[in-house]
């Protein structure tokens, strides 16, 4: 099991690396010059010249790639270009509210998604299938936008329960911001339980027919026990596998999410950036969903091994 962690992690420190490589050439592929974009279109070419040199951007690449690993390593991402914040502090404020609107949508996802898919293996061939599965469909095929737009349509100008748009912070009023979360949750948690009751419902009735669960049902055991106990539990591995899978679409569902909504989040903070050019703030932005998105697989991985032994196995242990 230990030798299976440690491939996992020396595979994840490698995707980190060549990410990082990634992420530095392809921000300095941009269109036009940073240093020009930092110091204004009216600026003189001795100011370009000196904010160049300020940030190292006369260097040759990979010298400027090797001090862009050593800042991030010590957590130092720079500036921001457009208010000179260091730019750790306002991830270090749009982070936290993208995670609690990721968390909620997988909450949503979870509940729903699991729930429906577990109904419909187990009531197979019937209507209770039939509706699970509709929704599944339209979860894959409408769009974040439109479904958006709709909610606050029918829940904040029609019927007016849930506020329409904006945020206050969970530590300010928590009753305000779980009822301005509420909307964004469920239109980011659609598609993804959507999915997760499509993967659900597969691996169900693949279990539900298994011999395990035949010698179950003859040995007299409940029905609950047979589904709960049994075809459910060794279901989760492709649930969890699909959790972490899907982890790269909630983040860029929340984007889309963040902007409808008006949720000062890790997704506007994204798309703001990328409009102005904030070169420091688009680099870090992408560098840590990376980090994100690699350590959850991670997770993922382990927990995958530990649900299923054939996987830690196969991995070069014997325990």
């Amino acid at each position: 099991m230990l030798w299976f962690i440690l491939r996992r992690c020396g595979s994840a420190v490698l995707v980190l690396f060549l990410s990082s490589v990634l992420i530095f050439l392809g921000v300095r592929a941009l269109p036009g010059d940073p240093a020009t974009v930092m110091a204004g279109q009216e600026a003189s070419p001795a100011a370009v010249e000196a904010i160049r040199k300020e940030f190292g951007l006369d260097k040759p690449l990979p010298a400027q790639y090797l001090d862009y690993v050593g800042q991030t390593l010590t957590g130092n991402f720079g500036r921001s270009t457009q208010d000179q914040l260091p730019v750790a502090d306002i991830l270090a404020e749009r982070l936290p509210v993208t995670l609690e609107l990721s968390l909620l949508a997988m909450v949503v996802a979870i509940v729903v998604g699991v729930g429906a898919g577990i109904v419909a293996a187990v009531r197979r061939g019937r209507f209770a299938d039939y509706l699970a599965t509709g929704f599944g469909l339209a979860g894959l095929s409408i769009p974040h936008f439109w479904l958006g737009l709709l909610g606050i349509l029918l829940f904040a100008v029609t019927w007016r329960v849930l506020p329409a748009s904006g945020y206050v912070p969970f530590t300010e009023d928590p009753a305000e911001n779980l009822k301005r979360m509420i909307l964004p949750a469920l239109v980011l948690g659609t598609g993804f339980a959507a999915i997760l009751m499509r993967q659900t419902r597969s691996a169900m009735l693949g279990a539900l027919s298994a011999d395990y669960v035949r010698t179950a049902r003859s040995k007299g055991l409940s029905e609950t026990k047979v589904v709960g106990a049994h075809a459910l539990r060794n279901s989760l591995t492709t649930v969890v596998t699909v959790l972490g899978l899907q982890l790269g679409a909630l983040i860029s569902g929340a984007v889309v999410t963040e902007q409808i909504f008006v949720i000062p989040g890790f997704g506007k903070l994204t798309v703001d950036a990328v409009l102005t050019r904030n070169y420091p703030v688009i680099q870090a932005v992408v560098l840590v969903t990376v980090i994100g998105y690699v350590v959850v697989n991670l997770l993922v991985d382990i927990a995958y091994a530990f649900l299923n032994p054939r996987i830690r196995l196969s991995g070069g242990t014997r325990d």
